[in-house]
């Protein structure tokens, strides 16, 4: 949807939140949420799943009827989880994510409202984030990490055969993951289903889809140091980045 205006804002100041509690994680995410629609934004995705299982209810439910009941706030989990049942044959299925996600149940609790009979096995990933953030995902000593927990995942079921990669970073560790597991294991990354399922939210909620700004224009904001969010960035977006700095109340 290359037509619509996009802002990014990324909390580098304050990241990862994997590890953070849920009290903080949801006041980190309304500040930054605050933030876009003080940008002007309309509508904002939490590109994050730990934000999505831990903040998005609580903005949804209380924050937004309270202070911006005209705005929206989505995530990526339930795009995910309303449609995983697709892809798995034994009805097994493997979650990796953060510690945050992984302790929060979401992905258990968000596939049984869809498909009870699934079931499901976690794997937290603490490192994995941190090899991407300081960009070693493609040196060899990434390779242990991703083998470690790999192998506890399936420790646990030799009966899975599809693994939701429950975090925006790891999709950047796909071809050492792929080392690691059989071909015949379905690899599940968001990126598309989000990017769909969003596709399909402004067909059906026109009220909203038309007052996005449509001028193909993508601004860049960063919580922390431009230079250093700039070079991170580009290995993400593929292309040069050249972000602003903004200050999170």
């Amino acid at each position: 949807m290359p037509q619509y205006n996009y802002i990014y804002l990324g909390d580098n100041a304050r990241t990862p939140y994997g590890n953070r509690s849920f009290q903080t994680v949801t006041n980190y995410t309304q500040q930054c949420v605050t933030s876009l629609f003080n940008l002007g934004c309309n509508l904002v995705i939490l590109a994050c799943n730990t934000a999505s299982a831990k903040a998005l209810r609580t903005i949804q439910q209380q924050y937004l009827p309270k202070h911006y009941p005209l705005k929206k706030v989505l995530g990526v989990l339930r795009p995910t989880t309303e449609i995983i049942g697709n892809y798995t044959k034994s009805g097994t299925i493997g979650v990796l994510g953060t510690k945050g996600t992984v302790d929060s149940m979401s992905y258990p609790i968000e596939i049984s409202k869809f498909y009870p009979e699934i079931k499901v096995f976690q794997q937290a990933c603490p490192m994995w984030v941190p090899i991407i953030e300081n960009n070693e995902h493609k040196n060899k000593g990434a390779d242990f990490y991703v083998k470690k927990y790999l192998d506890l995942l399936f420790s646990q079921s030799a009966d899975i055969d599809t693994v939701v990669l429950a975090c925006t970073h790891y999709p950047l560790l796909i071809n050492k993951i792929k080392k690691y597991i059989p071909e015949s294991i379905t690899i599940i990354s968001q990126n598309e289903i989000v990017a769909y399922s969003l596709s399909d939210y402004l067909m059906r909620h026109p009220e909203i889809e038309q007052i996005c700004s449509k001028n193909s224009q993508i601004q860049f904001y960063t919580s922390d140091d431009t230079e250093s969010f700039n070079i991170t960035a580009n290995t993400f977006f593929g292309k040069a980045v050249k972000s602003k700095h903004i200050e999170i109340i």
